[in-house]
């Protein structure tokens, strides 16, 4: 029997018994709780077991939502006009103007140009690459930008072992340093959207950096130091590339990229002062945008810059957001939240280490049946870290818990974008089994890490654990 046919009959049997459980075994929900329950298991069934696209499946669900009653119409419609969505459309604009321009290439070429060795090549790479997650939103964005620097780079290095290892570092970097930016993936702002309307209350541009950003950076550390000394020799290492680029002299930074980096540079900053004067991220990136997307700045007029932005995810975050808003609306999240807890024993003494250990092993996991950054988060948070929160523990602790940790995704080339570009390179620089191999080494450590910063290190900075 075909896979495809085997997965059809599998979702018809979720989907058939779902039914049963929330129209006919479940009392004390309304009808409205009930329809969205029913979609959002619905999501799930199309996301992990049918494999279908992302985009179609979040808003499908988002418009069977008001057709079927469950949410009013204007739900729907203020999605498109969240501030979410106009921060994403403004931050790719100017990551098409970045692009454009060569900004992250010149920048990262000149600084390249004093390297030595392998080694140092991999670590400067790997602090280079963590600081585009400030400016550039979305990963595979960031993939497209500087696939160009690992090619050139590869080229001119000619190792198949050494770029075997380089081939991973990009990817894997460009997923774990996502997590220190606010704008560095789109399930961040669903969480920060989240954690708002949960609590009244969520982090901004610094307040996610001061939090995330030392987790995000020691995983990046930590997965450079796992590919140079399990992918290389010592001698590999050692091997001095100095005397290739004696007479690759990088080009001087032309008046237009510096006017460029300057602006995106003010963005930045205006993103971190937001509490002092006031002005929304989101209306800061699309003055930051249209400022940039004008060919006497840029040499890119806006109509051409909008050709770059991922629509795709756009609509995804759109269609997402309706769903997550469903959740929270009707209460189908506090429901879920109460039933679980009852389920598993209201009042009994559980560890809050224990709670988190869990939630982060089951986010961290979830990669290899959702495929999607931003699905996860809309999953995991109402159905994991929402109900765990009854056991004790601070549902914001949890949401950053869960959220991180959905952003672990290097062990299958379909697990995300950016890896699947990279692989895709003809020839292709790794295999799976070289997937496999890193992700072994790195996903104990991961784990560890995001436990002991949320049992430790958060609540010193004021998000407690209980």
């Amino acid at each position: 029997m075909p896979l495809v046919r085997v997965r059809q009959i599998i979702a018809g049997i979720v989907l058939a018994f779902s039914a049963m459980l929330i129209f006919l075994a479940i009392d004390g929900l309304t009808l409205p709780m009930r329809l969205t329950l029913a979609v959002f298991v619905a999501a799930i069934t199309a996301w992990t077991i049918l494999d279908l696209p992302d985009t179609p499946v979040a808003l499908a669900g988002a418009a069977i939502l008001p057709v079927m009653g469950a949410i009013d119409e204007d739900v729907l419609y203020r999605s498109l006009g969240n501030e979410i969505v106009w921060l994403m459309l403004a931050a790719f604009v100017v990551a098409a103007v970045l692009r454009q321009v060569g900004v992250v290439e010149q920048v990262i070429g000149r600084l390249l140009s004093r390297i030595n060795t392998v080694q140092s090549l991999f670590w400067a790479l790997t602090l280079l690459i963590f600081t585009t997650a400030f400016i550039i939103p979305s990963t595979s964005a960031r993939a497209a930008i500087l696939a160009p620097v690992y090619l050139g780079l590869s080229a001119a290095i000619a190792n198949a072992r050494i770029n075997r290892a380089l081939a991973l570092l990009f990817p894997s970097i460009i997923l774990l340093s996502a997590g220190a930016s606010l704008i560095g993936a789109g399930a961040h702002l669903v969480a920060a959207d989240m954690m708002e309307r949960t609590r009244g209350e969520g982090p901004g541009f610094l307040a996610w950096i001061a939090l995330a950003g030392p987790f995000s950076l020691l995983c990046c550390l930590l997965a450079c130091a796992v590919l140079l000394h399990v992918f290389l020799t010592r001698e590999e290492r050692a091997i001095v590339l100095a005397q290739r680029r004696q007479d690759d002299a990088p080009a001087p930074v032309t008046r237009q990229q510096w006017t460029v980096l300057a602006i995106a540079g003010v963005m930045v900053l205006l993103f971190a002062t937001q509490p002092l004067h006031g002005i929304g991220m989101a209306l800061t990136g699309i003055a930051a945008a249209l400022v940039l997307a004008t060919e006497r700045v840029s040499g890119l007029s806006l109509k051409t810059a909008l050709k770059g932005v991922e629509w795709n995810l756009l609509l995804f975050l759109a269609g997402t957001l309706v769903i997550g808003d469903a959740l929270l609306e009707t209460g189908t999240a506090k429901v879920m939240a109460d039933r679980l807890v009852g389920l598993l024993g209201q009042g009994k003494a559980v560890w809050p280490a224990v709670v988190v250990g869990f939630a982060a092993i089951v986010a961290t996991l979830s990669h290899l049946v959702i495929t999607s950054r931003t699905a996860r988060a809309t999953v995991l948070i109402p159905a994991l870290a929402l109900p765990l929160a009854g056991l004790g523990v601070d549902p914001l602790n949890l949401v950053m818990v869960v959220t991180l940790a959905s952003g672990f995704c290097q062990t299958l080339i379909v697990s995300a974008k950016p890896v699947a570009l990279f692989g895709a390179m003809d020839p292709p620089p790794f295999a799976q089994a070289d997937l496999f191999r890193l992700a072994g080494f790195l996903i104990v450590p991961f784990i560890a890490l995001l436990l002991v910063f949320a049992t430790l290190v958060w609540p010193l900075q004021g998000l407690p654990l209980r």
